[in-house]
């Protein structure tokens, strides 16, 4: 009877234990999930993101302005500026002035869907440019500047296209919405020196 209560006390030792290094685990793992998080939203980084976080492309004229706009919203967790829709790899911002690759300039951003939905998204970027000016926002003129909404999945196309067409029935504006909605193609990163250029230069606008 001693033997089998001192097996019976060894048993109940080991789970113990097994448990504890189970909970301990969990703990350092969770810990280190919102660790990495930080980094990556520190160090601004467009990989490794964590599942949560979802990823929508905007094209709305010079992207300084665009990037700064999106960047102030709660929710989004990375930003970056750069060229899609053209016909060229490795297009550089100078390739692009020239009109004659097809790229628009584009911002590309991270987000949690916990935070800030997609809709959200897209009422900042229907809010902040004009979508009537076909190749021009401003003073800039050029395919590069012209309004896109590029998607990344269905649900992405569905609401862009419902929200373009409510906008256009709202009587808000008194000509006809040309903003593209297109899927996502090769998203080439802009120069370093165009990466958050309104937040490094102190300002929140461009002042045309």
């Amino acid at each position: 009877m001693e033997r089998k209560h001192y097996k019976t006390i060894i048993f109940m030792l080991v789970l113990v234990f097994i448990i504890t290094l189970g909970f301990i685990f969990a703990r350092n793992t969770q810990a280190s999930h919102k660790a990495n998080l930080k980094e990556i939203q520190k160090n601004g980084e467009v990989t490794d993101m964590p599942n949560t976080i979802d990823t929508a492309a905007f094209a709305a004229g010079c992207f300084w302005g665009v990037e700064e706009t999106f960047r102030q919203i709660q929710g989004v967790k990375n930003t970056t500026v750069g060229y899609m829709g053209g016909t060229t790899d490795n297009p550089t911002y100078k390739d692009v002035c020239t009109d004659g690759t097809g790229h628009a300039e584009t911002v590309l951003i991270e987000y949690d869907p916990t935070e800030v939905s997609y809709n959200d998204l897209l009422k900042v970027f229907w809010d902040n440019h004009n979508p009537t000016t076909l190749n021009r926002q401003g003073p800039d003129i050029g395919t590069q500047y012209r309004s896109v909404v590029f998607y990344y999945k269905d649900d992405q196309k569905s609401a862009a296209e419902k929200s373009k067409d409510e906008l256009q029935k709202s009587g808000k504006y008194s000509r006809d919405i040309v903003t593209q909605i297109i899927p996502a193609a090769t998203f080439w990163k802009a120069e370093e020196y165009h990466q958050k250029y309104l937040q490094k230069h102190g300002l929140t606008h461009c002042d045309y």
